[in-house]
Formats: C-alpha cells, sequence, structure tokens
C-alpha cells in the first residue's frame, strides 16, 4: 500500500476563534479525493496553512510525504515543499489588469509582455484542460464571469504539476446553476492528472459530486466522520 501523502494525529491549534481548530485524524492516500465539511473560511485557512506547513500545531503532528512539517528547517525547504500543493483560493492573488493567458503564465515566467509562443502555449493548454474557451485567454480578469475566474485559479494552481490539490470554498462566488460543472471540472482534472485533493466546504452537494469521500467535522472534538455512501445514495 502507498504511502499517505497528508496525515494529521490529534492536531490542534488555537488561533483566538470560539475554539481551536482540532482534527483528530486525517489520512490522504495519494490520488484521493476527500471533501471535508464544516470549515467556515477562518478554520479553512488554518487548515491550509497547517497542512503546507506555513504554520505549525500547538499539539499533534502533520506529516507531508512522509516527513513531519515540524522537521522543515528553513525557508527554502519550506517553498520545495509548498510547490508540491496547488492551493484555490479566492486569497491567490490574480492581476486583474493582465489577461487570462499572462495570469496562467505567471508560475512559468514574470516575462509576461508580450509572452514568449512557447509560454503562451503551455499556459494557453493549462486553459483548455479547466475549461476555458480560446476566446477568453485574451481577456483581462475583470471581463469574466466568477466561474470563469475560478477556472483561471485552478489553473494557476495546476501549474507547476502538484500531488495534491487544496480548495478552500471553491463556490463561494458561484452562481448555484454552474455548482455542478463546476464540481465535475474539479474532479476530472483531479482524477486525470491523479491528484490527492482535499476540499473545504460547506456544500454538501457540491463535496458529493467533486470528491469521492465527504467528511463531517466535529469541531468539539475534532472527530471527522462519515465516508462515500453521501454520493452514492443522496439522489434518485
Amino acid at each position: 500500500m502507498s504511502e499517505p501523502v497528508l496525515e494529521l494525529e490529534d492536531v490542534s491549534k488555537d488561533y483566538h476563534g470560539l475554539r481551536p481548530l482540532r482534527i483528530a485524524r486525517l489520512s490522504l492516500a495519494p490520488g484521493e479525493q476527500v471533501s471535508l465539511v464544516g470549515f467556515d473560511q477562518s478554520t479553512a485557512e488554518i487548515f491550509v496553512n497547517l497542512v503546507t506547513g506555513a504554520s505549525l500545531p500547538d499539539r499533534g503532528s502533520i506529516r507531508l510525504f512522509g516527513r513531519h512539517t515540524a522537521d522543515i528547517k528553513d525557508s527554502d525547504d519550506w517553498l520545495t515543499t509548498v510547490d508540491r500543493f496547488g492551493i484555490v483560493s479566492r486569497r491567490s492573488v490574480l492581476l486583474e489588469a493582465m489577461t487570462v493567458v499572462q495570469n496562467l503564465a505567471m508560475p512559468f515566467t514574470l516575462d509576461i509582455e508580450p509572452l514568449a509562443p512557447d509560454v503562451r502555449e503551455r499556459a494557453a493548454a493549462i486553459a483548455r484542460e479547466v475549461g476555458l474557451a480560446q476566446e477568453v485567454l485574451d481577456r483581462s480578469i475583470v471581463e469574466l464571469d466568477a466561474l470563469s475566474v475560478f477556472a483561471v485559479r485552478l489553473g494557476r494552481a495546476l501549474a507547476l504539476n502538484p500531488s495534491v490539490l487544496l480548495f478552500e470554498h471553491p463556490t463561494a462566488e458561484v452562481a448555484p446553476s454552474d455548482i455542478r460543472a463546476l464540481a465535475a471540472r474539479c474532479r476530472a482534472v483531479a482524477e486525470r492528472r491523479n491528484i490527492a485533493t482535499v476540499v473545504l466546504t460547506a456544500d454538501r452537494e457540491f463535496a458529493a459530486d467533486a470528491t469521492s469521500r465527504v467528511l463531517t467535522l466535529d469541531p468539539a472534538t475534532g472527530r471527522l466522520s462519515g465516508g462515500g455512501w453521501f454520493s452514492r445514495f443522496r439522489r434518485a
């Protein structure tokens, strides 16, 4: 059996909220897609910071790719680790005055005006993968609808071929009519690339469509409960 890419055990982190963020246990296998329900925006951000090694828990252990986050030595070591994650979040900065293709090219180069032909094609390939139409590539970010902005964020997260994708409340700014399409897109990309995925969301239907396992957090105990049944039986 493959070693988990992510393991949390008896984790607690005080962030000056009503109670600390607690995770009793979570294990994520390579290529597995899991949704975690019960995280608000603040606790989702704390969770992402913990699992990427940006901050350390007050108690418990977090292992990334078999290594404790407490063993990360310095900023260079941390940057090497965090490069293995793709983070899809409204906190991820997009340059609104720049075009879609320029924003997608930024993980590869800061020389984006003009773009070299090979870099443009690399960015355009990512755009196609996340469902962005050819005609939007040269539009600025401010011209896009919410679903297309999300696709740009997803494309940026995929650019460096991460081992793990983290989604923070992906449906927060998307129209209800677009949510099922969004879930299908996220799941298809993760499955095609065989990327382990954690979705932090309050939307249970999105969770069931986007991932194969849905777990609900009990914030008092940190216990995550549930499984794959919800996606199989919630609809006729």
